[in-house]
């Protein structure tokens, strides 16, 4: 039981976690949303019919793909069928004489004339289907992608970044599958059975109710291991997500894992995770196995009782031998399609538990749109003003209270405290990352909540303590600030923020290519194109959240010259643990448990001898 609970804690943690909204909150703050729950479709009609819309404008291929299919299953019914008077003209004539070759050689030439427009028509409707579906993933993944780049930081801080990686492969990819060849195999199976069928009874409708007599054994027996089957591939789709969640959360964070000798522990509780999906998919895929062996020797049953009973009919009812063999034939494929289409029922239950996961997301409420009577503040100048502000992650916690402070165009505001006092929460509330429960914020007179977010966050640039470079130059990485800058305008761009001499010592100069979010820079020079980025941006307000924590003295003195000539003319927001860097802000605000405790230059603080004083001068620690 104590195991248990443990699988479920992990899952909780690295896989769609159930939890309440007000339960969690950004990087395990309480108060934040919740992530997408799985297991079995809440509505499979619905998740059905979702799926299928992205079909729809595709209806034409699929009606040339419904075209192939009735081909072929009809030239492989026929085909079969050319047997009977094969047999009964050429090989053993019913009227007793003797067979003929060449009428032999001519029914045959026929017969594979027939099956060769069958397999014309498949492989037609194969590769019609397979562009369907890759058209219809691809719609998939870019509502899937856009719907992401909609959504609040609020669904970032809660979901756990491998589980959402899995959604985006795993997920889409099983979706693709019975897309692509699934309801293909599914619709050609109900076909070949009503076609079959047809051709048993006009055959002998003595060995059809043979037959139709083992259909509801095969039927239920099928049944038994579909509904068996579908809650143990959804959890084997859960315990999926929670595997790549934490195995991508390890990696990321391997030099903590070694650096606090955590990596037996690591392996216990991936190996707990990893057993939770191999039993879950042992169940999956043996339900899912299973089916196959159950159905063929049902199906083998139902051909020996055929072939008996067809026998004592040809000696005593005078049933002709060619009528026999297609009916024996029928009676296999007549079956196939039913085994199919039990094998296949894994398949769908997989891909409805993929896309209810691929769903959840679409599904999550996006970034509130802008009020309609929202404007773009042009020219922004950058006073920001702070009114009475009063905000929590969960709105039954406060956070910050009664929180007031503005801020001149050229001056520079600077949060010291403790950690968990509210600062870096203030810079994600003039981003609007979040929005406020009480009081205003205002730039240049204006409340936020009334200027369009893109105008808002395009005059706000940013330079936080974790940096992140994407994969390509390094030109194209600081002109990410504003992607219409110019060549030179990204060479001043370096200069200001100091990065000009270290970038020029690079192989290819601004053309080398940064792979690995920058693994080949040190943490200084990551952040100085982090500095670059912002100064290109030519933002008119600055947000330093701990940019310099992470480096050393030397690094940090290169960084705070391109800090100082990057905060020149702009309204700038700083937080640091680190005091000596807030020495020359026109305003210190002291934040503690969500109030301003103190405010002032640094002088006057250091002659208020208050938590600033102790903060600056070692007495107390920053928690």
């Amino acid at each position: 039981m104590d195991n248990q609970m443990k699988i479920e804690s992990l899952k909780r943690r690295y896989g769609r976690s159930a939890a309440p909204a007000k339960n969690r909150g950004p990087m395990g703050r309480p108060g934040a949303g919740r992530q997408a729950k799985g297991g079995v479709p809440k509505n499979t009609k619905v998740t059905i019919l979702r799926l299928m819309s992205y079909l729809n404008e595709y209806k034409l291929f699929m009606g040339t793909a419904l075209f192939c299919v009735i081909v072929s299953t009809l030239a492989t019914l026929a085909g079969s069928y050319m047997l009977r008077p094969i047999i009964n003209q050429y090989i053993a004539p019913l009227d007793g004489g003797r067979g003929s070759v060449s009428g032999l050689a001519r029914g045959l030439l026929v017969m594979a004339a027939v099956y060769l427009v069958g397999v014309i028509a498949n492989y037609a409707q194969s590769r019609i289907m397979l562009t369907v579906a890759q058209n219809a993933l691809q719609r998939i993944r870019d509502d899937l992608f856009g719907k992401m780049q909609k959504l609040p930081v609020r669904f970032y801080d809660t979901n756990n970044n491998g589980d959402l990686m899995s959604r985006f492969s795993n997920d889409v990819d099983t979706i693709g599958q019975m897309l692509s060849s699934t309801l293909v195999q599914l619709f050609t199976g109900a076909l070949s059975i009503v076609g079959t069928l047809a051709l048993m009874i006009y055959t002998n409708i003595w060995l059809t109710l043979v037959t139709i007599v083992m259909i509801p054994v095969m039927m239920k027996a099928g049944g038994f291991v579909a509904s068996r089957s579908q809650k143990f591939f959804s959890a084997q789709q859960s315990s999926l997500g929670a595997v790549n969640g934490y195995i991508e959360e390890i990696i990321s964070g391997q030099k903590v894992v070694k650096v606090f000798c955590h990596e037996d522990v690591a392996e216990e509780e991936f190996e707990i995770l990893n057993e939770d999906l191999r039993n879950n998919m042992i169940h999956a895929q043996f339900f899912g196995g299973v089916m196959m062996p159950v159905m063929g020797n049902l199906s083998q049953l139902n051909y020996t009782l055929t072939a008996c009973i067809g026998g004592i009919l040809c000696v005593l009812r005078g049933f002709d031998v060619g009528g026999l063999t297609v009916f024996l034939t029928f009676s296999r494929q007549f079956s196939r399609p039913i085994n199919e289409i039990s094998m296949q029922v894994s398949n769908v239950f997989s891909a409805l538990a993929g896309a209810e996961r691929v769903f959840a997301i679409m599904d999550e409420e996006p970034e509130p749109v802008d009020e309609k009577d929202a404007a773009e503040l042009v020219p922004m100048n950058g006073f920001v003003e702070l009114s009475h502000v009063t905000f929590g992650y969960d709105p039954d916690k406060v956070i910050l209270k009664d929180i007031s402070l503005y801020a001149k165009p050229g001056q520079k505001i600077a949060f010291v405290g403790s950690t968990g006092a509210g600062k870096t929460t203030i810079t994600n509330l003039l981003n609007r990352f979040y929005d406020i429960q009480g009081g205003e914020i205002t730039i240049d007179g204006e409340n936020i909540r009334h200027i369009k977010r893109e105008n808002l966050r395009s005059n706000i640039a940013m330079v936080l303590q974790d940096t992140h470079l994407f994969t390509g130059t390094v030109m194209e990485n600081i002109r990410y600030g504003r992607l219409d800058a110019t060549d030179e305008e990204v060479i001043q761009a370096a200069k200001t923020a100091s990065a000009y001499s270290f970038i020029m010592r690079l192989p290819e100069g601004f053309d080398t290519v940064l792979e690995g979010d920058g693994a080949n820079l040190s943490q200084g020079q990551r952040q100085l194109l982090n500095i670059a980025r912002a100064a290109i941006s030519k933002a008119p307000i600055l947000i330093l959240d701990e940019a310099t924590s992470s480096v050393d003295t030397r690094t940090e003195k290169h960084i705070e010259r391109g800090m100082d000539r990057l905060m020149a003319s702009r309204t700038t927001f700083v937080i640091a643990h680190r005091l000596s860097t807030v020495r020359n802000a026109n305003a210190i605000m002291v934040l503690e448990n969500g109030e301003i405790i103190e405010r002032g230059d640094h002088d006057d603080l250091l002659k208020q001898k208050g938590r600033y004083y102790q903060l600056y001068t070692g007495a107390a620690e920053l928690d």
